[in-house]
């Protein structure tokens, strides 16, 4: 009872400031402000206000949004948990098959990939062919030639 007289105040109160600003003629602001002002009128019309008076006293409603607020939290942390750990565990089986070395492929010489360093140790740097690394330089060497340096 109270929130609706409140509520009808509201309006009442921001339909007279809208007159004033409409005998300012700024008709613009005047009709956004008695947009605003008709807000508390219309929700109180639809039930609204007693819903959420009848919501906000209720503690079996606090309970309930505690609940909600519970299992928001649940998900949150399974999430966090799930994205540290590197997803499900279908993908990180899936992960672990996928790292570990597969047979060679007929005629090949040897595997593609070479034994990982021991931990904490930083992997060898690899080392171009010869031919390569002079390929590289006289390309270095013709840019400069062109700049003149």
């Amino acid at each position: 009872m109270i929130a609706e007289t409140v509520c009808s105040a509201v309006a009442a109160a921001g339909l007279g400031i809208a007159v004033v600003t409409a005998y300012r003629k700024r008709y613009l602001t005047a009709t956004r402000i008695a947009a605003y002002a008709l807000v508390p009128l219309g929700l109180v019309m639809t039930g609204v206000v007693q819903w959420l008076a009848d919501t906000a006293f209720s503690p079996v409603a606090w309970a309930g949004f505690g609940v909600l607020g519970l299992s928001w939290l649940m998900f949150a942390t399974t999430r966090t948990v799930e994205r540290r750990r590197g997803g499900t565990r279908k993908e990180r089986k899936a992960a672990r098959e996928a790292a570990t070395p597969a047979a060679t492929a007929p005629g090949a010489s040897a595997p593609a990939l070479g034994q990982a360093p021991a931990r904490g140790q930083s992997p060898a740097p690899r080392q171009k062919p010869a031919a390569q690394r002079d390929d590289d330089f006289s390309d270095i060497e013709a840019i400069l030639k062109k700049h003149g340096i």
